[in-house]
């Protein structure tokens, strides 16, 4: 299992809707980021949509990648047939043994028998390209339920993109989504998180932090998922500060810190 970085490692970076910095990091600099790191997985993901990218460019960021010994990952949100057909395409060009799918999108929350069709009728074409297609376990379905349409495509081509966070917005804990979730996880994202009593005590937060200082009990989660699974992705929830710059700063501190831990984690497996 490889480590690798995303567009969701810097993702103020980037630019977060509403509080975008003067110079957001473009996709160059986020390959160059994995060579600064020392990986060479990068997952490009739907804060950097690949689709909205003219062919051209699209093979600058190709060769580029390629240069630097870059492994492209492809993601995207909204998994409409035609939006999964168009990404099929796009990890075939980059050579991305996945494309990860968050299921939901603006004015798209598809029901489970939707669902099941729209992967039904891509698996032929996931199956010809020999791509994987990793649902992400998002907060709107319950980890059974990512597990069934694994279960009902019936093809090696589809598995599951475990997220370390995301289940507890469906009220479900890690062990959950563990036993449930590991043996068809075929990309992971590594997630750091804390949770804390709110002052008054009627409540919780849970909130990001650096990696190996939190509740997330990495070398379990890496031992469980499937031997199919390509990469271990770091993604990062990092709180703001007070400005942007200072954001910034702190989000790409994490991010060495929390590479380090995670290629150490690895190594020792």
């Amino acid at each position: 299992m490889q480590p690798g970085i995303s567009s969701y490692t810097y993702t103020w970076a980037i630019g977060v809707p509403g509080k975008e910095p003067k110079n957001p990091m473009t996709i160059f600099q986020l390959i160059e980021k994995a060579v600064e790191l020392r990986v060479e997985v990068v997952q490009v993901a739907d804060n950097l949509p690949l689709n909205q990218f003219s062919e051209i460019e699209l093979l600058k960021i190709r060769n580029y990648a390629e240069d630097l010994n870059v492994q492209i990952e492809v993601g995207v949100k909204k998994m409409t047939l035609e939006n999964l057909e168009r990404y099929i395409e796009i990890a075939a060009f980059f050579e991305s043994p996945i494309v990860r799918f968050v299921i939901d999108g603006e004015c798209f929350q598809p029901e489970l028998e939707e669902i099941h069709s729209i992967i039904k009728n891509a698996v032929p074409l996931l199956a010809y390209n020999k791509i994987i297609l990793a649902i992400e376990n998002h907060d709107r379905f319950k980890a059974s339920e990512f597990a069934e349409m694994v279960e009902k495509a019936e093809s090696q081509f589809v598995g599951i993109c475990l997220d370390s966070v995301n289940s507890m917005g469906a009220g479900e804990g890690l062990e959950t989504v563990i036993e449930k979730l590991a043996p068809l996880t075929v990309n992971l994202h590594v997630k750091e998180f804390s949770v804390k009593r709110v002052f008054h005590k009627m409540g919780f937060v849970i909130e990001g932090c650096p990696l190996g200082v939190g509740m997330l009990p990495l070398a379990e989660l890496i031992q469980k998922v499937s031997p199919r699974c390509h990469s271990a992705i770091l993604e990062q929830w990092t709180p703001p500060e007070e400005t942007i710059e200072a954001t910034i700063e702190k989000e790409a501190r994490w991010a060495e810190q929390s590479i380090k831990y995670l290629k150490e984690t690895l190594t020792n497996q």
